[in-house]
């Protein structure tokens, strides 16, 4: 993805982003908004921890239980969109599904070998990954319901930046999917940190329509849609909430640019003479 609207992006239009094939549709953003990036100031190491792989493993895990339940060959399926696409169902179908076939809570190991009828090993070979073979517990239900829900918002997000009758009433709107995206990061596929649910909360009591975490998630940055008009106030009541709560994070505040106002730009072009 961070390849793709690196080269397709196009200055004043978000990009919506399909895969296999690669499609991309252009979609007007309303006036009236710009979007604030912030760093928590947390860097996360994910070579140094297998967070990132369990949840794509937790997913795959899903995809393959669920594709159980319905007596499908579950070794053949991979991903949630997969299981989605062979059942022709929309993404509000899923989540149903998810919490019909799926329960609270987590499964082990242990469980999933007896639900699909395998051993720990042909587990192992069929659906880990290398750096995973060591975890014993599994959010299915929970990583789903985000995958599923997530995709559902980028949709409605794309249809209310079409077809929003009012630009104030809009960007409400789309802030609010925005302040659910990172609740879902937060709740259900847990890929936030304190320090990332401080600064989202930050940005909203500093006047954004609304927050989230972008990128992988367990630190780095925020994403903000800020009125252009309380741009200059939102700066400086995010400068005071956040980093000025905290001398040393002040200074490295000071010492790198950590929070910024940006535009959807071109993207990367060729430059002849």
């Amino acid at each position: 993805m961070d390849q793709s609207i690196s080269f397709l992006a196009k200055a004043g239009t978000a990009k919506y982003i399909k895969f296999n094939p690669l499609r991309a549709v252009d979609v007007t953003l309303p006036d009236g908004a710009v979007f604030v990036i912030a760093s928590s100031l947390v860097e996360a190491n994910k070579a140094a921890t297998a967070h990132f792989n369990t949840r794509v493993v937790e997913c795959r895990l899903a995809t393959q239980v669920m594709a159980h339940v319905k007596l499908l060959p579950w070794r053949e399926f991979r991903t949630l969109r997969q299981l989605q696409q062979r059942l022709n169902a929309t993404l509000p179908d899923m989540v149903a599904l998810t919490v019909e076939w799926l329960h609270e809570g987590s499964y082990t190991k242990q469980e999933i070998c007896k639900l699909l009828e395998v051993t720990a090993e042909e587990l192992n070979e069929a659906s880990m990954s290398p750096n995973t073979l060591h975890v014993q517990e599994f959010k299915l239900r929970d990583r789903a319901m985000h995958v599923y829900e997530e995709a559902d918002r980028v949709h409605r997000f794309k249809e209310i930046a079409e077809t929003g009758a009012s630009t104030g009433t809009t960007l409400k709107d789309l802030g609010s999917l925005m302040i659910e995206s990172h609740a879902s990061c937060r709740e259900l596929y847990e890929c936030s940190c304190q320090a990332l649910d401080n600064l989202v909360q930050a940005c909203i009591g500093a006047g954004a329509y609304g927050s989230r975490l972008t990128g992988a998630g367990w630190g780095g940055c925020t994403v903000s849609l800020v009125p252009e008009a309380n741009l200059k106030s939102f700066l400086s009541k995010v400068q005071e909430l956040y980093y000025g709560q905290d001398l040393t994070l002040f200074a490295k505040f000071e010492a790198a640019h950590a929070l910024f106002p940006t535009k959807p730009s071109a993207g990367a072009a060729i430059y002849t003479y």
